[in-house]
């Protein structure tokens, strides 16, 4: 990270010291002394790897330091003997230095002193603080107090640009983290449907999800899933998740899982009674047939938004084919009538959030290292001008992907998507 920061000045502002900022998440309650789940703030995490919450991590440089001219310290809360009864023994300082490999670990009563000492030690440094996000705000507070006491002699910077460049490209460690997670969700997947039947409800087949997702090892479900039964999936984020699939109704899935802290996000659309009707397999092996090209189009490290233009210009030829998109739609509008039935974006990157690394653009040309989801659907809903044997289909296939310095390879590949491999799970 400091290597990108240091690119970022010329050589007449070497002379800066740079003290970098990332707060971790709170805990915040859903009503009185009863926690909302807690999830750790993602820069926070990838940087120290500590799971607590009202913590501070600092990273910090400076031209008088002797190598390494890098250091770091993690701020963590002093726990009372309350705090142990109710919540359990966390880490002290000592144990945080010697298990996340910090260069020194204080308590957060020590952070304001710490700024003071820093800024006095350092007459000309830039402070890198995500500003616009309050993560933590009791030091959001201490932190907007400290900037306009010394506005005169700091520089303000973001570190959140810096820290997705860095978290868009997956290290081997975090590859291996990121087959993990995706195979918990795949092989979860899998099951999900062996255990599907006419008249199930929505809940049910969540619950079986989140069910064998636990028992491979994951942590928690990555998001609310989607589980929708019929024309419900034409709501793209259909999350009530509450009404009974009948028979010969299709039912879209799609979900993922956490793993130490990274995402899978996958969807399958399969058959409630484990059959495909003539009119279902028609429009679904149409939506695979586009997923299993973008997926080969991969290999070329084409940005995502020239893959989701691509995308809606073969949803258009396939549908028209079908006369879902009338004759009489000419080539040039193709695209845009593909879009009306898939109107979401293909694609977005994957890592420790689900919509991963929101400040990369998917303009830029894919790299080794970066994991993509594919995800052409289509939503027909049944009051659509469309043949009636489609109507009320919804369909949508997703894919995680890694990209490799010879091609890709796909990660929820455990988890069956042709039509055959689908019906035969139901067979055994």
């Amino acid at each position: 990270m400091v290597e990108i920061i240091n690119q970022k000045f010329s050589a007449t502002q070497s002379s800066f010291s740079h003290l970098i900022v990332i707060p971790s998440a709170t805990i915040v309650n859903m009503t009185e002394k009863i926690p909302y789940f807690f999830r750790q703030n993602s820069d926070f995490l990838y940087l120290c790897g500590y799971k607590e919450p009202n913590s501070v991590l600092v990273i910090y440089t400076s031209p008088d330091l002797p190598n390494p001219l890098v250091k770091t310290v993690l701020f963590i809360p002093r726990q009372s003997p309350h705090s142990v009864k109710w919540e359990g023994e966390k880490m002290d300082v000592e144990t945080a230095v010697n298990f996340l490999g910090v260069d020194s670990a204080l308590y957060t009563n020590d952070f304001e002193k710490f700024l003071a000492s820093f800024v006095k030690c350092n007459k000309r440094c830039a402070i890198w603080y995500d500003y616009l996000s309050t993560p933590f705000p009791l030091v959001h507070n201490t932190m907007r107090e400290f900037i306009a006491a010394n506005s005169k002699s700091i520089m303000l910077e973001t570190p959140k640009s810096t820290l997705h460049q860095m978290r868009v490209i997956k290290s081997d460690n975090e590859a291996e983290l990121m087959r993990k997670t995706c195979k918990i969700a795949a092989l979860s997947m899998r099951e999900v449907m062996k255990f599907s039947h006419p008249m199930i409800y929505e809940s049910h087949l969540e619950a079986k999800m989140d069910f064998e997702c636990r028992l491979l090892g994951a942590d928690h479900a990555a998001f609310p899933p989607v589980v929708g039964g019929a024309d419900r999936a034409s709501v793209i984020h259909y999350i009530d998740n509450n009404q009974i699939i009948n028979d010969n109704e299709l039912v879209l899935m799609d979900a993922g899982c956490e793993y130490n802290g990274y995402a899978s996000d996958m969807a399958r659309t399969w058959p409630v009674n484990g059959k495909f009707t003539p009119p279902q397999r028609e429009v679904y092996e149409a939506v695979l047939s586009v997923q299993e090209e973008l997926i080969e189009m991969l290999a070329t490290k084409l940005p995502l938004d020239d893959l989701m233009k691509i995308m809606c210009k073969k949803l258009g030829k396939e549908f028209q084919k079908l006369n879902i998109i009338p004759d009489s739609v000419p080539e040039e509008k193709l695209a845009e009538a593909g879009f009306e039935l898939c109107p979401h974006h293909v694609s977005h990157y994957l890592g420790m959030d689900v919509h991963d690394t929101s400040l990369i653009s998917r303009g830029i040309h894919l790299q080794p290292g970066m994991v993509v989801t594919v995800e052409p659907g289509v939503y027909i809903p049944k009051n659509m001008a469309v043949p009636e044997k489609y109507k009320g289909i919804c369909i949508r296939i997703e894919d995680d992907v890694l990209i490799t310095s010879d091609g890709y390879e796909v990660l929820t590949s455990d988890c069956p998507k042709k039509v055959a491999e689908i019906e035969e799970l139901f067979t055994r």
